[in-house]
């Protein structure tokens, strides 16, 4: 096309092709990024919701299931059972109108106490856990010089623990909380807060940690029987055949008449006398929550929380009292 080499208007309206290009490629990304960062941020914004209708809806299940175990202690059907709560149930599976949860039950007696426990039963319930042989025992000394009354001179492991930084000294007292068990020498995360193994057929199953399997508030001589990890019920002495029995009877049932629990206790030898149905007055309810999206969806989103509370006898006004509270707790999903 013949054009005035003075003027150069082709090459002019090419140039604003270009640009109108370029700024359009650029608008595109704009939109694209600014698409993008809104999408992410009302993901947030829902998940963020979603996680505090959760949080609520536990808190609430902690409640309910509070008030089921109160009326379930006074309520009875002429057959003995409770259309609430009796000792032994380990589950609470509870619907509200926006959402449902699960609260397990478990009594502080399912435990060792860490305080009266002997070293033996802690060896053994450190290598159920997966603890190799050497360490456990290093652990099973550190926590029994952690309890005992402090010497005339630091122990060894009053001068490891004085070698670190920041440095300490072991209490020498009795364990307030189990979380203090992350001090000790030896200790380590996974085995504390529990890990992952896989079965014959390659399959991961979770692995409980030591704070499920110890406490501060448990009886010392009686476990129960429907909510004792398994590597409890061995570390006490109970004969694996034994402890394999129990879980496979309380998967279908829990064990609640004292036939059930005499057979298990006879087959158990010495070790089945600590054996019982239910707890004492210390349990730990744990609750899981899932909130609605729909009618008939429930969110993938779970949140759980947990409290150890202690039963009042039924003539004091508090029906309960709440030792301690956990906003956050990591539980399996089912």
């Amino acid at each position: 096309m013949p054009t005035c080499s003075s003027c150069g208007r082709p090459a002019r309206r090419g140039s604003a092709l270009l640009i109108v290009l370029w700024l359009s490629a650029a608008l595109s990304a704009i939109a694209l990024s600014l698409a993008g960062s809104v999408r992410g941020e009302v993901e947030r914004a829902t998940n963020a919701l979603e996680g505090t209708r959760a949080y609520y809806l536990a808190t609430g299940a902690i409640q309910r299931a509070l008030l089921y175990i109160d009326w379930g202690r006074i309520f009875r059907l002429p057959d003995g059972s409770s259309p609430y709560y009796v000792e032994g149930m380990p589950l609470l599976h509870l619907a509200f109108p926006t959402g449902v949860a699960t609260v397990e039950v478990i009594p502080e007696a399912s435990k060792l106490n860490l305080n009266y426990a002997p070293p033996e039963e802690l060896y053994r319930l450190l290598v159920n856990l997966g603890a190799p042989p050497e360490p456990a025992g290093e652990i099973t000394r550190a926590i029994v010089d952690w309890r005992e009354p402090a010497p005339a001179g630091p122990t060894l492991f009053d001068q490891y623990y004085l070698s670190l930084q920041p440095s300490f000294r072991a209490r020498h007292a009795s364990f307030e909380e189990v979380e203090e068990l992350l001090y000790v020498k030896g200790m380590t995360a996974e085995l504390f807060y529990g890990s992952h193994a896989r079965d014959a057929e390659g399959r991961l199953i979770p692995r409980p940690g030591l704070r499920d399997c110890v406490t501060v508030y448990g009886a010392p001589w009686q476990s129960d029987v429907n909510t004792t990890e398994p590597a409890v019920l061995a570390a006490i002495g109970i004969p694996l055949p034994v402890v394999a029995a129990i879980v496979e009877t309380r998967r279908h049932m829990p064990i609640r008449s004292p036939e059930q629990l005499m057979r298990f206790a006879e087959a158990a030898g010495p070790a089945g006398q600590r054996l019982r149905v239910g707890g004492f007055t210390i349990y730990t309810l744990r609750a899981t929550a899932r909130p609605r999206v729909s009618a008939e969806a429930l969110s993938d989103l779970r949140r759980s929380v947990a409290a150890v509370v202690k039963l009042n006898p039924q003539d004091i006004a508090q029906s309960y009292q709440v030792l301690r509270w956990y906003d956050h707790v990591w539980v399996e999903p089912r």
